[in-house]
Parts: C-alpha cells; structure tokens; sequence
C-alpha cells in the first residue's frame, strides 16, 4: 500500500470520510483505540481495540454483502489477515506494532475503504 500522512495526534479528521455516518463513527473509534493504546499501553486497551476491529469489520463487511459490493472478497481477506496478524499481539504493544496498526488503519481507509464510495447505498 502507498504510504498516506499519519495524522499527529493520531486522530481521525475529514479526510478520512466514507460519507457514511456509522462507518465513519467506527473508524473514529478505532482511531481512538490506537490512540488508546499508545496512551495507556496495557491488556485492557489492547482488548477494547481488538473488539473495536472486530464490531467494525462485521459492520462494514454486512453492509457491502448486503449491497453486493464486488471487492467484498478481497476487502474482507485484508480485514482477515489484519485480524490474524493483531490478535497474535498482546501488551504491551512495541513502538513497530503501533506504527504498523496506525499505518495499516491509514492506509486501509484511504485506500481500500474509499474503493467503495457511493457503491453501499
């Protein structure tokens, strides 16, 4: 994936818009758990963050089934291997595992997620 600016603070901005409201409000907070977990880089946050992913990446990938979005095989096989890769992790997190989930969730938005623009309505 091409590298896109991460935000400091790390913190969710109008860039990041899907145009639709839950997804944005989800990625908001998955923003919030990484910033959670740099913050206080403990179990607890690790955890909240883990099942933050876990409720968005079923949100998310409900809504492009239910609008038979054709990149849902692809999407959900990034969501997948992104998944495996975190619950492999625990607390608490090294420096490199932060850059890589705040790089991996920059990334993935603007260039994955945006793929689906106006096709999940």
């Amino acid at each position: 994936m091409p590298g896109h600016d991460i935000p400091e603070p790390f913190k969710w901005d109008q860039s990041f818009t899907t145009l639709y409201a839950q997804i944005d409000e989800e990625h908001r907070g998955l923003f919030d758990g990484i910033f959670n977990c740099i913050k206080g880089n403990n179990q607890g946050n690790l955890d909240a963050l883990k099942g933050k992913i876990a409720a968005h990446f079923a949100y998310e990938e409900g809504q492009m089934q239910a609008k038979g979005y054709s990149g849902f095989a692809g999407h959900k096989k990034v969501h997948d291997d992104f998944q495996h890769e975190l619950q492999g992790k625990g607390a608490p997190l090294s420096h490199d595992d932060v850059v890589w989930a705040k790089e991996w969730l920059v990334n993935h938005i603007k260039d994955i997620d945006f793929k689906y623009k106006g096709k999940l309505d």
